[in-house]
């Protein structure tokens, strides 16, 4: 679960999204064989997001950007909570439209 909501980070600090789920990742990933699975997708996740806020913000000099960019930061938070509730549950969370640059 901390792999998820590590991810929310990024509403304070610069790529807190990545570095959050990074650092839980990498250190309880040969512990706990969950958090590899959870982390691993936590992270493509957060990845993709970055991905698709950089082609958005590029996208904001032209006007079409800024709704893209509230739509994306929306969608981040809520599928994170989702994430982390399912995964407290014991469920394995897919993130959908995610880029699994990680196996």
């Amino acid at each position: 679960m901390a792999c998820h909501l590590s991810a929310l980070f990024g509403m304070v600090f610069p790529f807190g999204n990545l570095i959050g789920p990074l650092v839980v990742w990498l250190l309880k990933k040969d512990t706990i064989p969950q958090v590899d699975e959870h982390g691993k997708e936590s992270l493509n996740f957060q990845i993709s997001m970055t991905i698709y806020i950089l082609v958005a913000t590029l996208l904001a000099f032209v006007v079409i950007g800024l709704p893209i960019l509230i739509i994306l930061g929306i969608a981040d938070v809520i599928l994170v909570v989702i994430a982390a509730v399912e995964t407290k549950k014991g469920v394995t969370y897919k993130y959908p439209l995610t880029i699994r640059l990680i196996t």
